[in-house]
């Protein structure tokens, strides 16, 4: 079916221009690293397995990168857990709500530490586990002539580009005076990170290749490798002339790297695990895999050909899908953009197209965890629909359909509804990590409705209908009971949940906007479903579309939500300064966080729930009063899309490179947050790719194409070809 999906989708393509050279558009975005920015480190990937490296083109120097983006080896499935000596049980972990939905509602919830001792061992155990490995280091291991060994601060000559065009990290740089060049690129076809160095240190034996394995630390926000910890084994398994195998065994996890190399060198693993190299070149290959194999002496690496065959897996992915060309347009500021929207999508290919939707920091090091958010994959699978590769989205989707989906319906059984509710921080098992804040979550519910919709425009088939239509029509059920109608206002409300925007708790307000009118979309395109597949419409769930609550508004614009009680003060935590409380009022805090209420105009088809005028009001008030130092990566694309959809082009630009921390792009094209732990963010440019999309081909009923989210003043002539119209 993907083959068929991929071609139904190209032949679908809107296009209003002249073949690009897509040639010229990436390669003019190489990102060039010529001094030590432990920031600016770059990363080689296959979707399913990434490698990040330092200015050696290795992970020579993992401590000194520990605090920027750190030097890991990650897989979507290289997983570990601690063991559970305690046998905690998930169970342990939830408490019961009243909501006043009728009956009560168990939630994995984090227990205080004043709170019974055993279900705040289980909260910390199931938020820590299963935590995502680093799988190992390998890097150059370097002496001088005086025999000290070199540091970073010792390399000098450094120039390193990141070859988007052939998938490869081309470093140059000298060690001790002495020219060191290395190619780095990882195998599309296996979890293998392919290195060539040449230097006459290898000949003089003044460097060797040093392997090593940490255990993992459990921490929220690392590069989850503690290399003091001696918990863990590490020993050869099988070696030839050619190769070598280790094994790498974690408590209960277990995993084997496979070396192999061409040339003459020798593997050493008496005390420390090197390769030796004897002539002045050395190439070899370094992969990870679940799966112990056979070697054998014939098993040698072939350098060229598996060069050649990443250069074609990358040259056909740049061929293929769209392409944005900014070459034409005189703004000043579409240079900056055209690079944002190029990495963006070597970054997203390669973190993000998983077997399931990925973690916010994707492959390179873990943030919460090294789990993944399903309330971002509408930030991590959109852009892929839009800019024709549809195959990724089906992937994610297979996860959610075998995966999460008999996990959702537990949940949602469990708490007393209908249908399934889908988790918020989870894992490839679709655990449910307890949260007082993620599992009263909701504005990740239609995402599937909406992915699934995506992948019905691609491929308009009855196959498509039978591979997600179940999950559609579940995911609806659970949305239609979780409303409740209100006889005082004779609508339905939706009460009990934390907003999209987080600072809008379940505590604090309740019918707020952007979950309002993804309620209102979600059983809309459930019915049309139902449609399709010849059935009829459920006549609950169009009483509750014709009587949703509008949107709440507050002196003529809209806002965060409705305030629960009479008293609207609460006390909260400045979110940059944890150890300082102050009192905010309800409109204080309604300017905190993701301006979630332009979602609703910006991410989803108009809905009745709101009036355009009134929406422009709004999107204009955000602009100059939001506290931006609060936002996210993802809400400068949110802001942008919103924009367009208004027709107010110059906002629409002036969102997407507003001049703020969090909308910072860096050398390597990562979306950079903080520098405590969230050195980078996928989904912001996801969000940025989205937008783009959707300000050239433009959305459902958008009069104005090719181009409509651009102003029209003669300085944007976007050139692209293979976009897709946004819904």
């Amino acid at each position: 079916m993907f083959l068929f999906l991929v071609v139904l989708f190209s032949l679908s393509s809107l296009s209003a221009f002249a073949s690009i050279d897509r040639y010229a558009v990436v390669t003019r975005n190489h990102p060039v690293i010529t001094q030590v920015d432990t920031l600016a480190s770059l990363s080689v990937g296959n979707g399913h397995f990434v490698t990040t490296v330092d200015v050696t083109g290795l992970q020579s120097f993992p401590l000194e990168y520990k605090n920027g983006v750190p030097l890991c080896a990650m897989s979507d499935w290289g997983w570990h857990r601690f063991p559970n000596v305690k046998h905690l049980t998930p169970s342990e972990s939830e408490k019961t709500f009243d909501f006043g939905h009728g009956h009560p509602e168990a939630y994995a919830v984090e227990y205080k530490k004043d709170e019974d001792g055993r279900h705040k061992e289980a909260t910390t155990y199931f938020r820590v586990n299963p935590h995502r490995l680093n799988l190992g280091s390998v890097g150059l291991v370097m002496t001088a002539a005086d025999g000290q060994a070199i540091a970073l601060q010792d390399l000098s000559d450094i120039h390193q580009c990141l070859n988007l065009w052939d998938g490869q990290i081309e470093s140059h740089f000298k060690a001790d005076s002495q020219p060191v060049d290395v190619v780095t690129f990882c195998r599309p076809d296996k979890d293998a990170t392919v290195y060539r160095i040449s230097s006459r240190l290898l000949k003089d034996r003044r460097a060797r290749i040093g392997f090593t394995f940490p255990y993992p630390t459990g921490r929220h926000a690392d590069d989850a490798s503690d290399w003091s910890n001696n918990g863990h084994t590490v020993r050869q398994v099988a070696f030839s002339s050619h190769a070598a195998v280790l094994e790498h065994r974690i408590d209960s996890t277990t995993y084997y790297i496979y070396i192999t190399w061409e040339g003459n060198a020798a593997f050493n693993s008496l005390h420390v695990f090197e390769l030796i190299p004897f002539d002045d070149v050395l190439a070899f290959s370094v992969e990870y895999s679940t799966e112990l194999r056979a070697v054998n002496d014939d098993e040698a690496l072939d350098f060229k050909q598996i060069q050649a065959e990443t250069q074609n897996y990358w040259h056909q992915y740049w061929n293929t899908g769209a392409i944005v060309d900014f070459s034409a347009c005189t703004d000043p500021r579409a240079r900056e953009l055209e690079r944002r929207v190029v990495l963006s999508q070597y970054l997203t290919q390669i973190n993000c197209a998983n077997q399931m939707p990925p973690q916010e920091s994707g492959l390179t090091y873990n943030t919460w965890f090294g789990r993944p958010h399903l309330e971002m994959t509408w930030w991590h699978a959109v852009d892929f629909a839009l800019w024709n590769r549809p195959e990724v989205v089906a992937q994610m989707l297979k996860w959610y359909n075998h995966t999460a989906y008999p996990v959702a319906r537990r949940i949602a059984e469990r708490q007393g509804f209908k249908g399934a509710r889908w988790m918020k921080m989870t894992d490839p098992w679709a655990g449910e990590a307890p949260s007082n804040t993620g599992s009263f979550l909701i504005w990740q519910q239609p995402h599937y409705i909406y992915l699934a919709e995506e992948m019905y425009r691609a491929c308009p088939t009855a196959e498509t209908l039978r591979a997600y239509g179940e999950q559609v029509e579940a995911t609806a059920e659970f949305m239609a009971d979780f409303v409740t109608y209100d006889a005082n206002t004779k609508h339905y409300i939706l009460k009990g949940a934390t907003a999209m925007q987080e600072c809008m708790t379940k505590d604090i307000s309740y019918n707020q906007p952007f979950e309002l009118a993804y309620w209102h979309y979600g059983l809309s395109v459930a019915q049309r479903w139902r449609e399709r597949q010849g059935k009829q419409r459920i006549a609950e769930w169009d009483d509750i579309i014709s009587r949703l609550s509008p949107l709440p508004e507050s002196d003529g614009i809209y806002t965060a939500g409705i305030p629960i009680g009479a008293n609207d003060r609460h006390e909260a935590f400045d979110p940059f300064d944890a150890s300082s409380k102050k009192i905010e009022t309800f409109a204080d805090k309604c300017r905190n966080d993701h301006p979630a209420v332009l979602g609703a105009c910006g991410m989803l088809p108009y809905t009745p729930l709101y009036d355009k005028d009134q929406m422009e009001k709004t999107l204009q008030w955000v602009m100059q009063h939001w506290n931006w130092q609060t936002t996210w990566g993802w809400d400068y694309g949110m802001i942008a899309m919103t924009a367009a959809r208004l027709g107010d082009t110059e906002t629409a630009l002036k969102a997407l490179l507003i001049d703020t921390q969090k909308n910072t792009y860096l050398p390597n094209g990562h979306n950079f947050q903080t520098a405590d732990r969230l050195r980078i963010y996928l989904p912001g440019n996801g969000a940025l790719l989205t937008a783009i999309a959707m300000m050239c081909a433009g959305w459902d009923g958008c009069d104005a194409t090719p181009n409509p989210g651009f102003p029209n003043n003669g300085q944007w002539n976007v050139r692209w070809e293979g976009l897709h119209t946004m819904q």
